[in-house]
């Protein structure tokens, strides 16, 4: 029978050992680097496409992409939640699964991100170029993203719309830009994920029509007064006047109801302003 030297078993514990130190990933490992240079992964994000292979398992292989709640369907386990994590803490996550679930004894699991979409973010709506954006830095803020889609359209709301999952719930968040733009709370100006939705509305109106120079839709603007309207308007024509000025709003039940305003009442979204003619 064969046996082994001291010396020759001394020489491969040392090499051995030295294939270790020099960072070098053994079977069953998951990247550990070497030392002084830890390894960094980006975490999974919703959108990215990962293949999954467990160890002499192939009926488990796997090729996926992670939902917008950051999960994936996995076989025999269920509903797993990958985003926010690295691809060794997803193969940890995916091994207990499997073992805690009597499935296999001492899973093997790899991980491997085959396309990165994560780091996109959609903005919709009212602006110069709606589309997809990818989010190439970590400081990106609402505003970033609203420049990169051009700015708002003639015609969007300055009241913009941003839902995403934060800690894996859901949000949805109302910003005001020009409060922003105006000196508000900087902290107003949230910092984007990926997944992120940004939605800019179309801006509310008001209509005028009846003996005013320039009747139609006009956008609504903060504050706006019936006079100021009525300027936007182009004013009365020669037969217009200010007696019997009416407005028509509906309100929350949908019904319409009929008010005579004063010069300076406000002027609400979809309001229908009549100029009625002078009977002198």
């Amino acid at each position: 029978m064969f046996k082994t030297c001291p010396r020759v078993l001394f020489l491969l514990t040392s090499l051995l050992l030295a294939f270790v130190a020099a960072g070098a990933d053994l079977p069953g490992t998951t990247g550990v680097a070497g030392a002084g240079a830890p390894m960094l992964e980006n975490p999974i994000a919703p959108g990215d496409a990962l293949r999954i292979t467990v160890f002499q398992n192939p009926d488990l292989t796997l090729e996926t992409r992670v939902d917008g709640d950051g999960t994936i369907s996995y076989p025999l386990i269920g509903r797993v939640a990958l985003g926010g994590l690295g691809v060794s803490a997803a193969e940890q996550r995916i091994a207990k699964m499997l073992r805690d679930g009597g499935f296999i004894n001492a899973p093997h699991v790899t991980v491997v991100v085959v396309e990165v979409r994560g780091s996109l973010v959609t903005v919709l709506g009212m602006v110069a170029k709606p589309g997809r954006f990818a989010l190439d830095a970590t400081d990106h803020k609402l505003t970033d993203v609203i420049a990169l889609a051009g700015g708002i359209a003639p015609g969007g709301s300055d009241l913009v719309v941003l839902t995403g999952t934060r800690d894996g719930k859901p949000i949805r968040r109302e910003v005001d830009l020009e409060g922003l733009a105006a000196g508000g709370n900087a902290a107003d100006d949230l910092r984007l994920q990926a997944g992120d939705m940004v939605y800019v509305n179309r801006a509310a109106n008001f209509f005028i029509y009846g003996e005013v120079q320039k009747p139609g839709a006009y956008r609504l603007e903060r504050a706006m007064t019936v006079m100021q309207a009525l300027a936007t308007g182009g004013g009365l024509t020669a037969k217009g006047t200010q007696r019997g000025l009416s407005i028509h709003r509906r309100d929350a039940s949908g019904n319409v109801e009929v008010l005579e305003p004063k010069m300076d009442d406000p002027v609400r979204a979809d309001d229908v302003i009549y100029v009625r003619e002078s009977l002198f």
